[in-house]
């Protein structure tokens, strides 16, 4: 069970999507965890093929359980028992740590574009047509992800959540109208949908599942045993256990959550906070030049343009970029952009831009645009959780002017921005109206000291001004 962010201590199997015998490679979605912010797509690192399934679906074990065991793609058995890391360990992976990319270590002539083994199933499970689908995983490689939206594209967008729900009640989503962003059906339109159904037919479905539905682990057992030993009786499909927790009760245990997360890191990290207020007007000028020769659903927003600066910023401060752990600071090789996002239910989640200094501004907001759609629709990846290395904040859509936040550990610092305003501003010797923006830094005393926290606004407050270079 992955540490899916330092206020996870424990984890709910919900759905396997492999069975013994599948190979995999490093990067497949392999699982579904139930943590109480979201569902969770969990990603192997490694390759090889799938033993046995220690954990069945419906089960809550504490970080650090073994999930499933796997045979290396050199028939020696991985270390059984062996997570990714100890129960109570920083949540994040420092980036010297992760491996290396997957298209290094796929087998030659395994075509990256054309998705895994465990891709094609779903796809061919769908009736989507590979060829036609624009891979956005690494090296071009088709995720899951890609494959579900090409889906959804044809029968209208769900959520997770409501697509169990769905296979649940029997309910073809196709025939569901959906009130959530963009028409996506959510939960509610599912059970809604389920209720008009006609009443025979309805009698054996309406009602939700008892607790006795869920199979225990050891009617489950028999299935992976066949599937262990290669028979044709293994299971015809991905394993699925019981729906998530209502939305009230999901939102209570996120906000209880958050404020254990929060509590630790104000009782444990020194925080210093400091401040500096940005001109704005060259940035907004470049933006609006840039967004006339752009078609209207790529024009860049600010927020965009603050990203990017941000994470331009620390790669030249490199000693707020990484975790603190075992009394020492560990700088990460790579930024990867933490962006606090909130959550239509209420909460936070924190997913990771990966490689953001590294991306180009039109890049970033699409990122950014597919980081907020699936984060809010339930769709995350284990990896996107892991591996932040500098988390930033922007309440500016909200109107606030400056924002003090709280660092999430392990990391040892946390970027906030606020509201773009006019203000009157000296250019030059002559007082104008400009539109200034307010940054705001918080940071570990015993990584940094304010000094090099100073020197990280004024690198941003400089990239900021000069937008072109970035």
């Amino acid at each position: 069970m992955p540490a899916l962010g330092a206020d996870m201590d424990e984890g709910t199997l919900l759905e396997w999507l492999v069975k013994p015998g599948d190979e995999v490679h490093r990067g497949d979605i392999i699982a579904v965890v139930d943590t109480a912010k979201s569902a969770i797509d969990v990603e192997t690192f490694h390759s090889g093929t799938i033993g046995q399934l220690v954990v069945q679906p419906g089960e809550t074990v504490p970080v650090g359980t073994v999930l499933a065991t796997l045979t290396s793609a050199a028939a020696e058995p991985a270390p059984a028992g062996a997570p990714a890391r100890k129960a109570g360990r920083p949540a994040a992976r420092p980036a010297a740590a992760r491996p290396a990319k997957p298209a290094a270590t796929r087998p030659a002539g395994r075509t990256g574009a054309a998705g895994s083994p465990l891709v094609r199933q779903l796809a061919q499970e769908l009736g989507i047509d590979l060829g036609t689908v624009q891979g956005t995983g690494r090296a071009g490689a088709i995720t899951r992800s890609d494959v579900e939206k090409a889906a959804a594209s044809r029968r209208g967008r769900a959520t997770p959540l409501a697509r169990r729900i769905a296979a649940e009640l029997d309910v073809d989503l196709a025939a569901v109208t959906g009130t959530g962003p963009g028409g996506a059906v959510r939960e509610d339109d599912v059970r809604r949908a389920a209720r008009e159904i006609s009443e025979p037919h309805r009698a054996g479905l309406k009602a939700p599942p008892s607790p006795a539905a869920p199979a225990p682990p050891q009617a489950a057992a028999a299935p992976v045993a066949e599937g262990a030993a290669g028979t044709a009786g293994g299971p015809a499909g991905p394993v699925r256990g019981p729906a998530p927790a209502t939305r009230e009760e999901r939102a209570r245990a996120m906000r209880l959550a958050t404020a254990r997360l929060m509590a630790r890191s104000k009782r444990e990290i020194p925080h210093y906070y400091v401040s500096n207020t940005v001109d704005m007007a060259g940035a907004l000028t470049w933006l609006r030049d840039r967004n006339r020769a752009l078609e209207m659903s790529d024009r860049l927003v600010p927020a965009a343009l603050l990203l990017k600066a941000a994470a331009v910023a620390v790669r030249q401060v490199p000693e707020l970029n990484g975790f603190w752990a075992d009394d020492h600071f560990t700088a990460a090789d790579a930024v990867h952009l933490g962006v606090a996002i909130s959550l239509r239910g209420g909460g936070l989640v924190t997913p990771a831009i990966h490689d953001a200094a590294d991306l180009p501004v039109g890049e970033l907001m699409a990122r950014l645009r597919d980081l907020v759609s699936r984060a809010r629709g339930g769709r995350l990846r284990s990896s996107e959780l892991t591996d932040a290395t500098i988390t930033v904040t922007n309440l500016g859509d909200q109107g606030v002017e400056s924002v003090l936040g709280v660092i999430y550990p392990p990391q040892v610092a946390l970027v906030g921005f606020g509201k773009i305003v006019e203000r009157p501003w000296a250019v030059g010797g002559l007082l104008g109206v400009r539109p200034v923006a307010n940054t705001t830094l918080a940071a570990d005393h015993r990584a940094t000291d304010g000094y090099t926290g100073a020197r990280y606004l004024a690198a941003l407050a400089d990239l900021l001004q000069r937008p072109e270079e970035m």
